[in-house]
Parts: structure tokens; C-alpha cells; sequence
């Protein structure tokens, strides 16, 4: 039987390398990569390369201007534009950034593709999710955004309603604002409130833009939220938005920088909680689109006792090979960490001691509480957004 998930991996895909001193080091995706496969993962999937995207493509979303200049950054750094984000702390020019950041937005197409006209089931792209990047310039570590052009390819191709949520810990602007104002896809971001975190934008207010009121949601979490919190979170404002919206396609986006370790943020997630949101969402799209997701990766700067654990969950849930939270990390990708970064990696797939799993969550149905500054959060997002779908803000 063919597999039913495509998954985008080349080794040339850690080309995107904004140098040594960077927190988004490309050696996340090897490690990840490696612990799929050391863990029998990718025997269910079928692993596509994918090539460069043509400017035709890019500049569906992006404006021919940037693309010129991201080329040319690319081909001489010196020449980086700092007016379009590049050549800066956050993005770094490097020789061949446009190839490695073409790649990444074919990736995202292709697996946007292959679930569209139904060559696969479910398709991951853990190199993609650079949900920052704009129209006009580059940010937040991110030259293109891949999802906006994968969702773009999906409406042009025939997809009446796209989906996006968005759990990275910051707000995922740069697809937000790209469709701002197009009823036709509805983005769902969760993440660190914009008082604490960069970009510091995604309040509950930005509903969307004066044709599309109801197709942006934003919950904005405070520091220090952690696992209950947030996947109460989650189930209070998603599965109600996305069944409302009822799209054909589900894209989200993993960042797992709501890591209780991740190093650029204060949110207080273990990877148990990460996989049980992959699992949820990818319930969703079965139960809304017909199993048409498409699961990108994102931010996550703990290496790796974060990034290849949580991305490896999410890959085997799309190939419908779940991997247990008890399960032991393969030895042979721990002294493989040793070896590279001289640092143990984490024994178990989880974080969290048996007896404190399953995480219990409390159903919003069973009542808010206005002191919880996150049932606050979540309930301005509903106050705000949940009427525009015609649900009730107290009830649904």
C-alpha cells in the first residue's frame, strides 16, 4: 500500500543557515530527521525533494522587487538590503539564501499540492512554517513565507476555504497579514502575548480586514503558561472556528517554541503537550476536511532535547504511526549528539513523569474563570471573533 503522507526532506534543506551564532541553526532539521528515521518514522512516509521555486511562484505572494533583492543578497551579501529586513541580526545574508529559501516554499507547495489533488493524504514540511516574512521584506528569521505561498497555490488551484492555525509561541504575522483581508482563509494564531514577545503584534481585536471581519483570530497568551493552560486554549477557540469556517483544507503551523526550554521565550510547554496539540489537529482536519492537512514546523531554538522530539511526534502522527511519550530515544541518535555537540540527548520521548499523564484539561463548557489571566485571553478572542461565525462566545 502506498504511503498515505508525504513528508519534504533533503539533506541540502540545511543550506538555510544564517551562521554559527544564530539561534536558528540548521542542525535542528538534521537531528529531527535522524530521530524519525532512527525511530522507523520515515518507513511510512514517502520523503519528497523537492527543487527550487521559480520566481513565478514566489511572487504569487511576494513582491518582484524583493525577490530581486533577496537574489542578490544571495549572490553577494554585501549588497544586502537592510531597508527590505536583510543583511540584519534576525536575517543574516548568506551566500545562496534565495535557492535555500526557494526550496522551502516548493517544499510547502508540494505537499500543498499532493493533498489538494489527492496524491497524498497528509503532508509535513518541518523545514517550512516561516510564518514572518512579508510581501516586502524579510523578518523574523524568515526570507519567504512559505505557508503564504502554499495557501496562495491552494486558492489558485481551486481550494474555496483555507484553514490556518498557527501554535508557534509568536504571533504568525506575516500570513496573517498577506490574507488579511481575504474571507476565503481563516488564520488562527495562538502565541506569547505582543506585550512580552516579538513581533509583538495578534491582539484579540484584529478580526480581520473590512471584507473579510471574522477570518483573524488572535489569542494572546501572558508568560508562563503552561501545559493545561494552553491546550485548554487551543480547544476553546479552534475546533469551534475551524468547524464554523468549514475548510477544505487545514494548514498548520508547530512551532515548538512554547517550549518551557526554548531560549527566545517564556511559555512553560512540555513536548507531551506539543504532540497531544499535533494529535488534536490532526484529528480536526479529519473530522472537517477529510484528512486534508498539510503540518509545516517553525520557531524552536532548544535544539535538541525540543525540536527533533516534537517534530518527530508530529511527522508520526501524520503517517499514522504515533510514537508514545514513554518511548526511549533511540541510543544511536543520543551518541550521535554526543558526538556532534558533545551534550546528551533527552532518554524518552516525553517530558512529563507517568504519573502526570494524561494532561488533564478542563472543557471551556464546564465554565471560565475570569481570574485566570489565560480564560481572560481566550475569552476576549471568543468575544471578539466567535459572534462573526455566528457561534456564542459563552457557550460554543
Amino acid at each position: 500500500m502506498a504511503p498515505r503522507t508525504s513528508v519534504i526532506w533533503d539533506d541540502v534543506f540545511t543550506a538555510y543557515d544564517f551562521g554559527p551564532d544564530h539561534p536558528m541553526r540548521p542542525v535542528r532539521l538534521d537531528l529531527t530527521t535522524r530521530l524519525a528515521r532512527s525511530l522507523g518514522v520515515l518507513d511510512h512516509v514517502d520523503v519528497v525533494r523537492p527543487d527550487v521555486a521559480d520566481d513565478h511562484l514566489l511572487t504569487t505572494v511576494h513582491d518582484p522587487a524583493y525577490v530581486a533583492a533577496v537574489r542578490a543578497a544571495s549572490a553577494d551579501p554585501s549588497r544586502a538590503d537592510v531597508h527590505r529586513g536583510l543583511g540584519t541580526d534576525d536575517d543574516p545574508a548568506f551566500a545562496g539564501m534565495h535557492e535555500a529559501s526557494a526550496r522551502i516554499v516548493q517544499g510547502t507547495v508540494e505537499v500543498c499540492r499532493r493533498v489538494w489533488e489527492g496524491e497524498a493524504e497528509h503532508g509535513v514540511n518541518y523545514c517550512g512554517g516561516l510564518h514572518h516574512a512579508m510581501r516586502t521584506h524579510a523578518a523574523g528569521f524568515c526570507i519567504y513565507n512559505d505557508i503564504a505561498v502554499g495557501i496562495q497555490w491552494l486558492l489558485d488551484h481551486g481550494a474555496e476555504r483555507v484553514a490556518y492555525v498557527d501554535i508557534d509561541v509568536h504571533h504568525g504575522d506575516g500570513v496573517e497579514r498577506v490574507f488579511w483581508n481575504d474571507p476565503r482563509v481563516l488564520t488562527v494564531s495562538l502565541h506569547e502575548s505582543g506585550q512580552h514577545l516579538f513581533p509583538g503584534t495578534g491582539w484579540p481585536g484584529d478580526v480581520g480586514g473590512p471584507d473579510a471581519r471574522g477570518s483573524v483570530a488572535n489569542v494572546a497568551l501572558p508568560p508562563g503558561t503552561s501545559d493545561a493552560s494552553w491546550l485548554r486554549a487551543i480547544d476553546a477557540v479552534v475546533p469551534p472556528l475551524v468547524r464554523a469556517f468549514a475548510p477544505d483544507v487545514l494548514v498548520t503551523q508547530h512551532g515548538c517554541d512554547t517550549h518551557l526550554e526554548d531560549p527566545l521565550a517564556h511559555l512553560a510547554i512540555t513536548v507531551d503537550a506539543q504532540r497531544r496539540a499535533h494529535d488534536e489537529l490532526h484529528s480536526l482536519a479529519h473530522e472537517v476536511c477529510g484528512g486534508r492537512w498539510v503540518a509545516l514546523g517553525g520557531g524552536g531554538y532548544e535544539l535538541v532535547d525540543v525540536v527533533p522530539r516534537s517534530w518527530t511526534h508530529l511527522t508520526a502522527i501524520a503517517a499514522h504511526c504515533p510514537v508514545d511519550v514513554t518511548t526511549e530515544v533511540p541510543q544511536e541518535w543520543r551518541d550521535h549528539v554526543q558526538s556532534l555537540l558533545g551534550r546528551p540527548g533527552p532518554r524518552r520521548m516525553g517530558d512529563l513523569p507517568a504519573d502526570r499523564l494524561p494532561i488533564w484539561v478542563q472543557p471551556w463548557g464546564m465554565g471560565h474563570n475570569p481570574e485566570s489571566p489565560v480564560d481572560r485571553s481566550v475569552f476576549a478572542t471568543r468575544q471578539a471573533v466567535f459572534p462573526l461565525h455566528g457561534l456564542d462566545p459563552w457557550f460554543d
